[in-house]
Order: C-alpha cells, then structure tokens, then sequence
C-alpha cells in the first residue's frame, strides 16, 4: 500500500508542478491574462498544454507534496511563471506609454476609456496602440513562442528548490528602464513636431496680444495631433520587432534557455 501511495503521489507531482507554471503564465501574459478573457477560459488552456506536454518533460523531484518543501518548489514555479507573462506585459505597456504620450501632447488625452488588459480608464490612444499591438502579437505567433519557452524551460530550470537566478531578476529590472527608454523613443518625433507647434502659436501671441491663443490653438493643435498619430503609426512594425526582440533575449537570458543571436528559440 505504501509502494501504491508513493507511486500515486509521484504521478499527481508530475502533472501539478507543471501546471502551476505553465498557468501562472496563461494568468499574466499578455491576451490571456487580460479582464476580458475568461478564467475558465485560461484554466483550460492550461490543463491542455499540460496535459499534452507532461509525459515527456523531466522527472519531478521526489518531494511530499504536503510538506514545507513542496511549498517552496510550487512557489517558485508560481515566479518562473508569472516572470514570464510579466515580459509581455511590459511588451504591451511599452506602446500603451507610447500612446499616453502623444495623447498628452496632442491634447487628446481627456479622451479615455476603459483598458481591457487591466480595467482602468486610459487614454484612448493608448488603448489603440495596444490593440494594435495585441494584433501584431498574435500575427507573429508571439503567444506561440512563450508556450514553447515554458515548456524549453523544464530543462533548462527544472522544477526543484532553485528557481530564477539573482541575473534573471537583474534582467527583468533592467527591462523595465528599458520599456521607457522605448517608449520615449517611439514618441520622441510627435513631441518635437509638438513642442515645434506650441513655440509658434508662443512667437504669434507675442506678435498679437489680441490674438485668442486658446480658441485657436487647441483646434490647430488637436488636428495636427491627429496628422503626427498617422504618421507615428507608419514605423510601429519596425518598432514592434524591436521591443519583442529583446523581450525575447530577456526570456532567453533569464531562463538561461538555448536561444538565436536575434532571439528566439533554437
């Protein structure tokens, strides 16, 4: 009986350990994570995965999944996981601050809605940048690779008492600097087109007093606003590909996974 218990409990380990994972990452990325998928939705998807991967991952350790440690090890899959699902956030949050700035500075952020990534009031450039970037995502199979990740992840991270490293944490720190150098980046155009604006309506107040600035340029501003917008979306694949390329060598590096020069699984 006690040969039985053990064998039926190293059976449960081998699909539990991995399921907290992989769902701890269908329960943070980017689409799945968001308010307006389903959790059931996102459970299912994750028995799938785990279902159709855990026969040929590595052994589990041979832990009693009621003791302290086996708190510990579920834990760290819960942060491997999570860790995951958080770098394609910031991928999405990376064009959505793309988008709050020129909002701002195009006057069209008092115009908000409700963000169906996390379901707080934005702006509403922002929530068009990320569903465009949500689309893009999709369209490069980007959900696709993070699935692979995780599960490449099993060999590469194992499931025991050691989880991501001091230099995976470094990384994803760094990463967040990185998300608003980015987005600066991306918006710094439409702020100097702005910003070139804003000087000129300065330079005719000065020349006419009688002038009312505010009558005219908040038109004049917002349109031009609109004209910067379609010209900032012209670049945004090419700026795309760069931010998902490093978040792909976040996700190599952090993982300690076998990757490509330019990101991307081997």
């Amino acid at each position: 009986m006690e040969i039985m218990l053990d064998t039926i409990m190293d059976g449960i380990a081998g699909y539990l350990w991995p399921l907290t994972r992989i769902s701890s990452m269908f329960m943070v990325m980017a689409v799945f994570g968001a308010t307006t998928t389903p959790t059931r939705v996102r459970l299912l998807l994750s028995v799938t995965v785990t279902a159709a991967v855990a026969p040929v991952l590595p052994a589990m350790p041979s832990i009693d999944l009621f003791s302290l440690s086996a708190a510990f090890v579920t834990a760290q899959q819960i942060i491997i996981g999570v860790a995951m699902g958080f770098a394609t956030l910031l991928l999405m949050q990376t064009f959505v601050l793309t988008g709050q700035i020129i909002g701002m500075q195009t006057s069209l952020g008092f115009a908000s809605m409700v963000d169906p990534s996390s379901g707080q009031q934005t702006p509403v450039i922002g929530n068009f940048f990320l569903l465009l970037t949500t689309m893009i995502f999709l369209a490069v199979d980007g959900h696709l690779l993070l699935i692979k990740m995780v599960i490449a992840s099993f060999d590469s991270i194992p499931v025991s008492m050691q989880g991501l490293s001091l230099t995976g944490y470094r990384l994803f720190t760094e990463f967040v600097g990185y998300m608003f150098g980015a987005a600066l980046t991306m918006s710094l155009s439409a702020i100097v087109a702005l910003l070139t604006i804003n000087l000129a309506f300065g330079v005719m107040t000065r020349a006419s007093p009688q002038l009312n600035i505010f009558a005219v340029g908040f038109p004049v501003t917002m349109v031009a606003g609109l004209f910067i917008l379609w010209l900032t979306l012209s670049p945004i694949m090419s700026h795309f590909d760069e931010v998902w390329r490093e978040t792909q060598i976040l996700l190599c590096n952090a993982l300690e996974l076998q990757c490509k020069v330019d990101g991307g699984l081997n």
